[in-house]
């Protein structure tokens, strides 16, 4: 049996005196992909840091081939070839792509300047090695994202990775991007490089992972061959504590009159002759491939991207929008994809952003009343299960999952008639999945007219009452109810036609 290349035991983490990780205890092997599921606030983030000398264990032990690591740094772990590619990527985009793959590390002639000619070489090598289609001169603002991340990989490579660490990897990715990138790790496999695997996407984990590790609020639940798993519902139960019956908890309600029409929405070089309505108690999907106008759609009802052409309208009154402040006093909210960037206010703490948009219900003689402020973030707290030590922690402490339950109740405070979620289960583990949508569906219920664009296929077939499929600007295709699966999407996605029943 080989000798693992990695173990940890009993490590232990606390915050404050809160446990973030308590006896856990896991080996990987060379060569071998190693997955850690969990729940968000499961300890995984935590254990990451600690991989990468981010964080300081308490207690515990980690050995690098056989030999005890006492103090690990970031300088020590990526002297050891611990390298992380995390959810948030680390890339130049005013550089090219080989200057990226070396940064930090450019080879140099004997007069200690640059040697582009070999840089330049080394750079097309290994992008070749790994079978990467790029060129290292093109700059890596014109390139995807998922071409970023392969950057990355190569600029771990370069750098003699020995163990890869993947957060999230495929979260903003296409499906045929993430074909590209599960390739690219069995590849990485074949070189003998480790990879610690981290996702919430249970067919990624199925089908590249050799073992997985399950943790549960900071523990180490159990260590499997991935092979000696039944099926998913058998890992979520393992991650959650429970038994997973009705994953999307939708509320069969009765779709009312129309709330919002979208008339002949026109972007140039966006969007074409957008048209469609959202009724009252009804979730409406929006499906498509990357690209291909979902976001945009969105953006131009809530004012923050500027129409050409084309009328939102709204209980059957034209409605001019252009700002976000127009659309939130006619009561639309918009849940945004990415949390982090436009979603939360990262220096405030969960009750701030809460209650930002609506600190005048809290008014009073010109003074916020904190406490009934207080009183109605605890009530959100506790509804959306939100996991926190105080309202009064930063955001920023907080895993997606709840940094995404807190976006949420900041919308729900705000009692609109109108709710667009973009990828609103982005980078969130299983159980706050089913917690978020079984809010969603709550929503529709109380009559919210709702606009739910996601990426993921099921989310769609388990949510959506009709699905617009987006095809290069256009509405390829509306389905109803009983048409909305994968065939249909994918096909209306590529510009195809669906014959419905």
């Amino acid at each position: 049996m080989n000798q693992p290349i990695l173990e940890l035991k009993n490590i232990e983490k606390k915050f404050n005196g809160v446990p973030a990780l308590s006896n856990v205890s896991l080996s990987v092997s060379p060569g071998s992909c190693h997955a850690i599921v969990g729940e968000n606030g499961a300890g995984k983030s935590t254990l990451i840091k600690i991989l990468t000398g981010a964080y300081s264990k308490d207690n515990g032990e980690i050995y690098f081939e056989g030999n005890k690591v006492e103090n690990m740094e970031p300088k020590l772990s990526k002297s050891l070839g611990i390298h992380c590619i995390y959810q948030e990527l680390t890339v130049a985009n005013h550089l090219s792509v080989a200057e990226n793959i070396f940064l930090g590390n450019q080879p140099r002639t004997k007069w200690g300047l640059i040697d582009w000619n070999r840089m330049y070489t080394e750079a097309a090598d290994l992008l070749q090695l790994l079978n990467i289609k790029l060129d290292p001169k093109m700059l890596v603002k014109e390139i995807s994202i998922a071409q970023k991340q392969m950057v990355e990989i190569a600029r771990a490579v370069s750098q003699q990775a020995r163990i890869l660490i993947m957060d999230e990897p495929t979260s903003s990715l296409s499906e045929r991007e993430i074909e590209i990138l599960l390739q690219l790790i069995t590849e990485l496999k074949e070189k003998s490089v480790s990879i610690l695997y981290i996702s919430h996407r249970m067919e990624e984990i199925f089908r590249i992972s050799d073992t997985i590790t399950v943790l549960r609020d900071g523990q180490h639940v159990k260590t499997l061959k991935t092979n000696e798993i039944e099926n998913t519902d058998r890992l979520v139960e393992l991650m959650v504590n429970r038994k997973m019956t009705d994953y999307f908890n939708k509320i069969a309600v009765p779709i009312g009159e129309t709330i919002l029409e979208v008339c002949n929405l026109n972007v140039e070089n966006v969007l074409k002759n957008i048209n469609f309505e959202v009724r009252k108690g009804e979730i409406l999907g929006i499906a498509g491939l990357v690209g291909s106008g979902r976001t945009e759609i969105a953006k131009s009802i809530f004012g923050l991207l500027k129409k050409d052409d084309g009328q939102i309208i709204i209980h059957g009154i034209p409605r001019k929008i252009v700002k976000p402040r127009d659309a939130i006093r006619l009561g639309i909210g918009f849940v945004t994809e990415n949390r982090k960037e436009t979603g939360l206010t990262l220096k405030m703490s969960v009750r701030e952003n809460v209650t930002l948009l609506n600190l005048k219900r809290f008014e009073k003689k010109l003074l916020v009343n904190k406490k009934k402020e207080r009183n109605v973030v605890e009530d959100y707290k506790k509804k959306l299960r939100i996991k926190t030590a105080s309202i009064e922690q930063k955001i920023a402490t907080l895993s997606g999952g709840n940094q995404q339950k807190t976006i949420l109740a900041r919308w729900i405070s705000q009692r609109p008639q109108i709710l667009i979620l973009d990828e609103p289960c982005r980078g969130v583990d299983v159980g706050a999945k089913s917690e978020i949508f079984a809010e969603i569906s709550r929503l529709a219920e109380q009559g919210v007219a709702i606009i739910m664009i996601s990426s993921e296929i099921p989310e769609i077939e388990g949510m959506c009452d009709r699905t617009l499929v987006m095809c290069e600007g256009q509405i390829s295709g509306t389905l109803d109810k009983e048409n909305i699966n994968a065939d249909n999407i994918l096909k209306l996605a590529f510009g195809g036609v669906v014959h419905e029943k």
